[in-house]
């Protein structure tokens, strides 16, 4: 390993240590384990990996596939997990995977998004499921009179977008993550829906771009509804779209924020396969495949762990080490600098604290640059793992973490990372969007996911 990040001196990259186990498995006797992760409508991903045949290395065995299936799980999505090929690995995993188990967090956040019971069956060569994938056609619309909304955290954007172009833009700010009552939502939105609606002769179709977890259009998971009690949720969030679209008559497509910033970047750079990663609050991923489409993926990839060191920081929410969330968000610029022992404010918030780094980077500091530097060490030993299931031309950069010089130095670590240490991923593209593309192109974007009812 070339590169050791300044301020995290036990990082142990998921690539590296995956190119060690493969060389070592290579050098041994060694069988096939074949992993299915079976999400909605009987779709699947299937990953396959030569694991040690020697029983004195099942414990080895079963940590790497532990990792990996936690992975697929967090970026494709699913609630059916099949394995073939390892009793140990399986009956592992299957004490794992319990509503009492160390992915009990796992367990009950894919139970919710595909109401469906969590399983982990052991599999034979001859029960195993068959590949069944699917590509989602995702915006490209631009015919006529649309919406396009964007539900943040912090404040919420719309746009009246006519044959492709923007008429009118706004952003409000609101606070739906500590209201409770659902009814604040539904008249925020639909406030935003109808300004923009003011602005055009008629709505031909509107599209949602907002962060959380959707099927057909219903709010599976999202944080901005975190308050709403769970026995308000079914009857009036999960619908919420679908109703407001029903209310203004108008054709309604909603789609994951991630994916729909891919689009953006996909429109722009007049290209496909394009991973979109937004450093803020969390991580936030969105993929547009070889095809122009969408995989149908969750692409949870906050959770997707990216160091395999057991004694990395634990994420609190999933309560799993090594998580993305905790390398490319503000948490990570926040564990850096008090990993070289910078002091903050112990009242302040984590955005006011990723803010006094930027002003320190602003003043030349170099503790600052060197955070900096470390995330784009982070980045450059995550690319070649978040390649084992995305297959990457573009990497699109987003989010306030990169903003100012300190997302250039991000992106120039990642660059001579790949170069030298994984050269068959030095092609891959990582750009920043302009400010004017992340605005105006987001609005479009979103305002094109759903068609006209013709």
């Amino acid at each position: 390993m070339k590169f050791t990040p300044n301020y995290d001196k036990g990082f142990y990259p998921i690539s590296v240590k995956l190119q060690e186990y493969r060389k070592a498995v290579a050098q041994e006797e060694n069988k096939l384990l074949k992993i299915c992760v079976e999400r909605n409508d009987g779709y699947n991903y299937i990953y396959q990996i030569n694991i040690f045949a020697d029983q004195n290395k099942q414990e080895e065995n079963y940590e790497v596939a532990e990792r990996i299936i936690k992975s697929i799980l967090w970026v494709v999505g699913g609630y059916k997990i099949y394995i073939c090929g390892d009793k140990y690995v399986y009956e592992r995993i299957k004490v794992d995977y319990t509503d009492a188990g160390r992915r009990a967090f796992d367990v009950d956040f894919m139970q919710t998004v595909y109401e469906q019971p969590f399983e982990v069956i052991e599999s034979t060569e001859q029960t195993f499921p068959k590949a069944n994938n699917c590509s989602v056609k995702i915006g490209g619309h631009l015919d006529g009179c649309r919406i396009g909304f964007d539900a943040g955290g912090s404040d919420r954007k719309v746009s009246a977008v006519i044959d492709g172009k923007v008429v009118y833009s706004e952003e409000v700010v609101w606070f739906p993550k500590i209201n409770s009552d659902y009814h604040y939502h539904y008249e925020g939105i639909m406030q935003a829906m109808k300004t923009a609606a003011s602005k055009m002769p008629r709505v031909d179709a509107i599209g949602v771009s907002s962060a959380g977890v959707y099927i057909n259009n219903k709010i599976m998971v999202a944080s901005l509804f975190l308050k709403v009690p769970k026995e308000d949720y079914k009857p009036h969030v999960q619908n919420m779209y679908i109703d407001i679209a029903k209310e203004i008559g108008a054709p309604l497509e909603v789609a994951n924020d991630g994916d729909v910033t891919a689009l953006a970047g996909a429109i722009d750079l007049k290209d496909n396969c394009v991973l979109g990663i937004a450093m803020g609050t969390s991580e936030a991923v969105g993929y547009i495949n070889d095809q122009g489409l969408l995989n149908g993926w969750l692409s949870e990839v906050a959770f997707v762990p990216v160091d395999f060191n057991k004694d990395a920081m634990v994420d609190e929410w999933s309560g799993d080490y090594g998580c993305g969330v905790k390398y490319f968000s503000q948490d990570s610029v926040i564990k850096l600098a008090e990993s070289a022992g910078f002091k903050f404010d112990k009242d302040s918030s984590p955005a006011e604290r990723l803010k006094v780094i930027q002003k320190l980077m602003l003043e030349g500091d170099e503790m600052a640059k060197k955070i900096y530097e470390d995330i784009g060490t982070y980045l450059g030993y995550a690319i070649p793992y978040y390649s084992e299931f995305y297959k990457v031309k573009h990497l699109l950069l987003l989010g306030r973490v990169t903003s100012g010089e300190g997302g250039s130095i991000i992106v120039e670590r990642a660059k001579q990372v790949l170069r030298e240490e994984f050269p068959e991923f030095a092609d891959i593209n990582i750009t920043m969007p302009d400010e004017s593309n992340k605005r105006v192109g987001q609005s479009i974007a979103a305002a094109s996911l759903a068609q006209t009812r013709k």
